[in-house]
């Protein structure tokens, strides 16, 4: 049966009470209505909205494109790319084996002239990027970690600190591995990348200094923490 029809069944059978309850429903004809609508549920402490279609009907252990999940961490919540400078990587496997299936990032300290680690990326990768990438790096390798990189990850290679690429991320998050503006904000952690993705582009017009700094890094979180406070203050 159409999702609408099984819908007003239940809603007419399930009587709510402490132990059960209909979840929210809202009928939604636009882009922008999908975004309130999981604004208030993720600050209601949702993970996210299933979509689904009206007339669309039930297929057991399958949603296809008439029932969608819609999390969060699909998005880019800094409103932003961000250019980090690719300073290690981890071999692949499966279908990435004999290339390089993640990739170390790390941002720019100008007061310091160091390269802090920021993330592991292994999503937004076509075949053709890894293959990319295996070239490009492959005259990059070091036998030693440069003395510039500040990481608590252990690559299993080190590059120079030369190749740029563009990543979005979900947020920034405090993190007890990562380097970047370490102890800025709490002693003992520094600031983290949550499910950063590659854009696909590779920013060969900018050197590694032109990447983006721990300052930058540090504005965006503060920023991002304001506006979840304003979020909250405002769905309350």
């Amino acid at each position: 049966m159409p999702y609408n029809e099984r819908r007003k069944i239940l809603e007419k059978i399930v009587k709510e009470d402490e132990f059960a309850k209909l979840m929210p429903m809202t009928l939604v004809k636009s882009d922008n209505e999908v975004e309130d609508v999981l604004e208030n549920a993720i600050n209601a402490g949702c993970e996210g909205l299933m979509l689904k279609q009206l007339d669309a009907s039930y297929r057991a252990g399958a949603r296809g494109s008439n029932w969608l999940k819609l999390k969060r961490e699909y998005r880019n919540e800094l409103g932003d790319s961000l250019d980090l400078v690719v300073i290690g990587a981890f071999f692949g496997r499966g279908r990435r084996t004999g290339r390089y299936g993640a990739l170390l990032l790390a941002t720019y300290d100008d007061k310091t002239d160091t390269y802090p680690s920021i993330c592991k990326v292994g999503t937004g990768f076509t075949d053709e990027n890894l293959d990319q990438f295996y070239q490009i790096l492959s005259d990059k390798i070091t036998l030693k970690k440069d003395p510039r990189i500040n990481s608590g990850l252990e690559a299993d290679v080190w590059f120079e600190p030369e190749v740029v690429i563009e990543i979005v991320a979900s947020e920034i998050t405090l993190s007890p591995i990562h380097k970047t503006a370490i102890d800025s904000i709490r002693k003992g952690a520094g600031l983290a990348l949550r499910f950063p993705k590659f854009t696909g582009k590779i920013r060969f017009e900018k050197t590694p200094e032109n990447a983006t700094t721990d300052e930058e890094i540090i504005s965006l979180y503060n920023g991002q923490k304001r506006a979840v406070q304003e979020e909250r203050q405002n769905y309350i």
